[in-house]
């Protein structure tokens, strides 16, 4: 037990092995949100996930949330605002995209992302841009656009989207606050500030339940959607965000924010290899811009 107790705490210095483990969940998370559609309703799924992250997290960490509770309740509306975009919201468009779009597509368009969470440091921080910052913006927005319209501008002009992937881009907007906000959390341990948050994931996402059952498009979960609910709560729901916070603490939230660029890569190999989903050319064009832009956008004089 000691000698996997030093490699757990070994592991959990590394930020690039933790945001790189984040970023390969995450990736799945696209395969996990197809393989749901037909087996699990979005918003079934959406709020099951966080009963299992819930039930997990409070056994362990019960007596340290309660006793760091003072600051998180001092900061309740940002705690609040924060799991509800970051969590809830951002999963339940990120799952009813899903049944619209590819899980190709689900993954390029994160790779907005880390473009975005700049965007917001430049307009809300007042930090300074260099012009190729503002290069790398406009060629990763050409690319979340190209593949939004699978390279036809005709759909373009005539704004022929796709919803899934107008939920999707949706999404990435709420996630990048969710990003920002990191740096401004309470001054609590990270593992009792995910509780936190996954609490109010759970809280804000039964009214979204209570509708999906109200229309009468919820489903209940088969055996394997049972298996999908369990890999989205285990792996991208609690490790991978536990990793990302711990990776934001190591190395702040600018570089841990890079990693990200990984999602598309890692999502659209496993669409392919796993869902056997075509990758078309628009694709690669669209992923080959999303990841330059980023590049010219996080280079430094």
């Amino acid at each position: 037990m000691k000698f996997l107790h030093a490699i757990w705490k070994g592991f959990f210095g590394q930020a690039y092995l933790l945001l790189v483990a984040t970023t390969l969940f995450w990736g799945g998370n696209a395969i996990a949100g197809r393989l749901a559609v037909g087996e699990i309703s979005p918003m079934v799924l959406t709020c099951l996930r966080w009963v299992l992250v819930v039930c997990t997290m409070l056994p362990l960490l019960g007596r340290r949330l309660a006793a760091e509770w003072p600051p998180i309740r001092r900061r309740w509306l940002f705690v609040t605002l924060m799991g509800a975009f970051g969590f809830t919201a951002f999963n339940a468009l990120f799952y009813a995209a899903a049944h619209h779009t590819s899980a190709v597509n689900l993954t390029i368009f994160q790779g907005a992302i880390p473009v975005l969470v700049l965007l917001g440091t430049v307009l809300f921080f007042r930090a300074p841009v260099l012009p190729l910052q503002v290069l790398g913006m406009i060629v990763t927005v050409a690319g979340v656009v190209i593949v939004s319209v699978k390279a036809d501008f005709e759909i373009l002009r005539t704004l022929a989207l796709n919803v899934g992937d107008v939920w999707m881009l949706i999404a990435c907007l709420f996630y990048a606050g969710y990003t920002l906000g990191l740096r401004h959390r309470p001054p609590v341990t990270g593992l009792v500030f995910f509780t936190a948050l996954a609490l109010v994931a759970f809280l804000t996402s039964l009214p979204l339940l209570a509708v999906e059952i109200v229309r009468g498009s919820a489903q209940w979960p088969t055996l394997k959607g049972w298996a999908v609910l369990a890999y989205v709560a285990f792996l991208p729901s609690l490790l991978a965000q536990v990793f990302f916070i711990r990776g934001v603490e190591l190395i702040g939230p600018a570089r841990a924010g890079l990693f990200v660029n990984l999602v598309p890569v890692f999502g659209a190999l496993l669409a392919v290899l796993l869902l056997g989903e075509p990758f078309a050319f628009y694709h690669a064009l669209g992923l080959v811009l999303v990841l330059g832009g980023i590049w010219l956008a996080e280079r430094r004089a």
